[in-house]
């Protein structure tokens, strides 16, 4: 009889396999927080990541490095930094790598927004 240690849809996979499979980003109503989930596919290598929030100027906001992961389903929370007022249109890029992140393995990209100041 096998029991199995995982669902079947997360069996861990070889490091040349492994993918940022969700990527999401929600403002925290004091607006210099950002809560991150970032999934990547089941793995047998614990990858590495790079989490950097640009804002519309290009200006790093926020970063994060999380080396050898063991989870493959992560959240995390970036500090908008430096910034007097955060309102505005930023990018989140994830890159995942294992020994070097030029380039990447693979990289995604999105897009979110800090609203403006509730008065």
């Amino acid at each position: 009889m096998d029991i199995p240690l995982f669902p079947t849809d997360q069996v861990p996979r070889p490091a040349n396999e492994i993918r940022i499979e969700r990527l999401e980003a929600r403002v925290y109503p004091d607006r210099f927080r950002v809560r991150i989930h970032i999934q990547v596919t089941p793995f047998l290598e614990r990858p590495n990541l790079l989490l950097v929030a640009r804002n519309q100027d290009g200006i790093v906001a926020a970063e994060l490095n999380v080396i050898e992961t063991m989870h493959h389903d992560m959240e995390f929370t970036l500090h908008i930094r430096n910034i007097k007022e955060p309102a505005g249109d930023y990018t989140l890029t994830a890159d995942l790598f294992y020994q070097t992140r030029n380039p990447p393995q693979d990289q995604t990209q999105i897009l979110f927004v800090i609203p403006e100041a509730q008065t």
